[in-house]
């Protein structure tokens, strides 16, 4: 087991965001959380992320390993998992080669990085045109490539993707989620949730539906596509 969360209880204040969920991801796999706005989806990333307290008796563990020993920069560093935020959260006032320059703060194997970087513009050819420019003079869809960029760099056994899809014109969405199946093929483990729920069960091998903090169904991505209730509430009919 890769990455196992049991229980998970988040609060804001006296608002309930997340209500006891549970779910698992194995070592390679694509899963994916859909659901509506408010549903909980981006708190379960930062719940595992470790950028929001937990409430007590939730358990969550990184091969075996206590995700609630580690503050949020050891994930990364410690832990490999990577976050990629709703709204990207680049530093516009750097380069794109600043940006992933700066993702690899904790790592000391600079051969390696050098490869990495070499990686990321492979897959997205447009950073590598684009590596001298600022992050915030990027379109939308650049601005995406490069989020994604910064979490292969940063560590990338585990990237957790909040709505990778947003903003995106159809044609970018599904040359990114091309490329994030290639770094998946690499032997990174993707966890993301995502509003566009055809897009999300058709690119990911299982799918959990968040409703109102709880997980009300989960399964294959085949099944729930085709499933009435998942083709009702997300798919349009």
């Amino acid at each position: 087991m890769s990455l196992s969360v049991a229980n998970l209880h988040v609060s804001y204040g006296r608002i309930k965001a997340l209500h006891g969920i549970s779910f698992q991801i194995e070592e390679g796999e694509i899963v994916c959380i859909i659901g509506a706005n408010g549903a909980g989806k981006s708190t379960t990333l930062r719940a595992v992320s470790r950028l929001v307290p937990v409430e007590t008796g939730s358990q969550m563990s990184y091969r075996d390993k206590n995700l609630l020993e580690y503050p949020a920069d050891k994930v990364v560093s410690e832990l490999g998992i990577s976050h990629v935020p709703e709204g990207r959260r680049l530093f516009d006032n750097l380069t794109v080669m600043e940006n992933l320059q700066l993702a690899t703060f904790a790592r000391k194997d600079k051969a390696q990085i050098e490869q990495d970087i070499q990686r990321v513009f492979t897959i997205f050819e447009r950073l590598e045109e684009r590596q001298s420019q600022k992050a915030g003079t990027l379109s939308g869809g650049e601005q995406q490539m490069l989020a994604v960029g910064r979490a292969y760099m940063s560590g990338r056994k585990v990237m957790l993707l909040d709505e990778p899809s947003m903003g995106l014109a159809p044609v970018l969405m599904l040359s990114m989620f091309e490329a994030l199946k290639e770094i998946n093929q690499e032997g990174t483990t993707i966890l993301l949730v995502e509003q566009n729920a055809r897009l999300a069960l058709q690119f990911a091998q299982r799918g959990y539906v968040l409703e109102n903090g709880n997980i009300v169904l989960e399964g294959s991505s085949a099944a729930l596509l085709a499933d009435p209730e998942v083709k009702k509430a997300y798919l349009g009919g």
